[in-house]
């Protein structure tokens, strides 16, 4: 059963939670926030961004869209970084004094069990010795060691794949740079060796459905955009010259928007190894991302979707399954603060809780097959009331021969890996190693399968 702690610390979450939503059913105006770009709430701790690899991720925010104030996070792992005398990763992690095996009881498809260590990657020692695009006389790193960027020309710089995160908060709360969310992303980033892109989408009832689902996907489209203006630059540059040409040159990269890409995802980002990370309601909305991407096809190259986690997903319907009734007072989202959420986040006239954003298994939910969705790893949790409806749609997906294992963790509850007071037990840790080793089926090199 869970701890003390946490019950009591359900118990106020809950509380508090539930006061704020009823408030928005009531007063649904009452935000002085403006209603076209709300991504977070003044109530919310944050985390400052660290573009220096001091802990072995920098961090950097981008607005990539202004008229929403769609914003995201990059995470950005020190083992991106080649030492260009061998063109080979320059590791130098190392396994922190505190951390030990950890025998965590879970169950899984696989029938599998298994020790989980935290890294921490020792960095800031090895800035002097990172890819440099710009040759020997320029160096990557600028003042105070934070890392700047470089030009995406240069063939030293290692390639990690892209992970798409998107947060929990039932729609109408948490955010990407929330200091939760940001110490998961960045361990999700070390163990999985990735580059993690944390999405601060829209939040409800400022922004009602599908304001976040279209924000996800927006992203998907900008990861599109920027490798191919990478791309585009990269055909335009690379080799030197004299002054006067350089300068020519440098103003035909700026017309064809080379001075819009974002250096490090230009440099060590893999559009092509593609993975959507969801929590809780960020579930939902990577299912839907990776439903449109099936959709998409081509119009979203290089970028592909190569995988899916869904980590405890915010599902629900009009059928009670025997989760939703033994467990409807769960810890934390209980069943009926979580209807209150749906409520704020559906369009009145469609608010329905066999939705297709809400019910996976609905017959009318639209979009391509099943079969032809990526390969989707499902975590749940003992103590969740939404764990039996999340297992279902797993099921549903095997069924079809999509690789489709559940993670099912015992004694844990809702957001077990993800919320603040949860972070740092062995069972989020081991969460984020299981992740790693199933994700890393899917977005090693040929060759590499076994590199980590």
């Amino acid at each position: 059963m869970p701890s003390v702690a946490v019950k009591l610390y359900s118990l106020f979450f809950k509380l508090i939670l539930k006061r704020r939503l009823n408030n928005k059913i009531h007063n649904p105006n009452s935000s002085s926030s403006p209603s076209f770009g709300v991504t977070s709430r003044p109530e919310e701790s944050t985390a400052a961004v660290n573009p220096v690899f001091t802990d072995g991720v920098a961090t950097k925010d981008i607005h990539i869209d202004p008229s929403s104030n769609l914003t995201i996070r990059i995470f950005l792992p020190d083992t991106c970084l080649v030492d260009p005398t061998n063109a080979k990763p320059n590791r130098s992690n190392h396994i922190d004094s505190s951390s030990r095996s950890l025998s965590i009881p879970r169950r899984n498809s696989y029938g599998e069990s298994g020790n989980s260590n935290e890294v921490n990657s020792g960095g800031a020692n090895r800035r002097s010795s990172y890819c440099n695009g710009f040759g020997s006389d320029e160096g990557s790193v600028g003042v105070g060691g934070v890392y700047r960027g470089y030009t995406p020309f240069s063939n030293k710089c290692r390639k990690l794949p892209l992970m798409v995160q998107f947060h929990g908060g039932g729609f109408v709360a948490g955010s990407c740079d929330s200091v939760a969310n940001d110490f998961f992303c960045r361990r999700i980033a070390k163990v999985c060796d990735v580059i993690v892109v944390a999405v601060g989408y829209r939040l409800a009832p400022e922004n009602k459905y599908p304001a976040a689902f279209e924000d996800g996907m927006k992203v998907l489209y900008w990861l599109g955009k920027q490798a191919n203006l990478a791309e585009c630059g990269k055909s335009l540059g690379g080799k030197k010259m004299d002054s006067r040409k350089s300068d020519v040159q440098g103003h035909v990269k700026d017309a064809f928007g080379a001075s819009l890409v974002e250096p490090w995802l230009a440099a060590h980002g893999d559009p092509s190894r593609c993975v959507l990370l969801g929590v809780s309601c960020g579930a939902n909305i990577a299912d839907y991302v990776a439903r449109k991407s099936v959709e998409s096809g081509t119009l979203l190259d290089p970028v592909k979707v190569v995988a899916q986690v869904l980590m405890y997903p915010f599902f629900i319907g009009s059928t009670p399954t025997h989760s939703e009734i033994k467990l409807s007072n769960s810890y934390f989202f209980d069943k009926s603060m979580s209807i209150l959420a749906w409520r704020l986040f559906l369009p009145e006239e469609e608010f329905d809780l066999d939705h297709p954003a809400a019910n996976p298994l609905v017959a009318n939910r639209g979009g391509p097959p099943l079969k032809r969705m990526p390969p989707t790893l499902t975590v749940v949790a003992e103590h969740d009331w939404m764990r039996d409806r999340a297992i279902a749609y797993a099921q549903e997906l095997k069924k079809v021969n999509v690789d489709a294992p559940v993670l099912d963790y015992k004694d844990c509850v809702h957001e077990f890996a993800t919320l603040d007071m949860l972070l740092r037990t062995p069972e989020a840790q081991a969460c984020a190693d299981d992740i790693a080793i199933w994700v890393k089926k899917y977005i090693s090199l040929r060759g590499h399968e076994f590199s980590y």
